[in-house]
């Protein structure tokens, strides 16, 4: 299985012989200059909420790709408008598709889209894909709703939001790593604006310090899960 960090909130992961792309926000990251989206290839895109930073790249990649976009009512409602057609709205709870099951979780930020028409509920996501349990909060502050996911599946990596102002901070990603019984975290939603800049070696060692492992992968590259 490949992780690739594309900058922000957006990755892919390759598995199953399936490409997965996550919160598409590229071209507007300075950060993610090198990044060519044209060449990105996708069989899914999935969308955590409708914030600018989460989609702005969406329509242009989901039109070159052809790819199912998945998302919650509220957003997918607002990408049909943008002129995507292979879109596939869902809420919280179990979803089926041809990769498996996917379940849509409780995250605790807002939404709105970018026309600033109603975003209904931001979330996460579970996926099981080749043997492996793999959570991606979306943008969330940290909340005890992560704990029941530790009842419901064996997690082997959870991707989190780090930089903290808009959403959990190293410290508190920590704690949910607790919550979640989850000690293999990929962070994301750092760096990318000034309110969100940390100090990533002192985070790498935090969670070292708690026998936890902090993934920060470089934009553009691709890492083994």
């Amino acid at each position: 299985m490949k992780f690739t960090y594309y900058g922000q909130s957006c990755f892919s992961i390759e598995a199953d012989g399936k490409k997965f792309l996550f919160d598409p926000f590229i071209s507007h990251n300075p950060l993610a200059k090198d990044v060519d989206i044209k060449a990105i290839e996708a069989d899914y895109i999935l969308v955590s909420h409708g914030h600018g930073d989460h989609v702005a790249d969406l329509v242009q990649i989901a039109n070159q790709t052809g790819a199912q976009v998945i998302a919650m009512v509220e957003v997918a409602s607002w990408i049909k408008k943008q002129g995507v057609k292979n879109v596939t709205d869902i809420n919280f709870g179990k979803a089926k598709f041809d990769f498996g099951t996917l379940r849509t979780v409780w995250a605790a930020h807002s939404s709105s889209n970018p026309d600033e028409s109603y975003g209904g509920n931001p979330a996460g996501f579970v996926l099981e894909l080749e043997g492996k349990s793999i959570y991606y909060a979306g943008d969330t502050a940290l909340t005890t709703e992560m704990k029941l996911l530790a009842d419901l599946h064996k997690l082997d990596y959870a991707i989190l939001p780090i930089g903290g102002h808009y959403t959990m901070d190293v410290d508190d990603a920590l704690i949910a790593t607790k919550y979640l019984e989850c000690n293999k975290v990929i962070g994301v939603h750092y760096n990318t604006f000034p309110p969100i800049q940390i100090d990533t070696a002192d985070a790498v060692a935090k969670f070292k310090r708690e026998n936890k492992t902090l993934f920060l992968p470089g934009i553009g590259e691709t890492i083994e899960l």
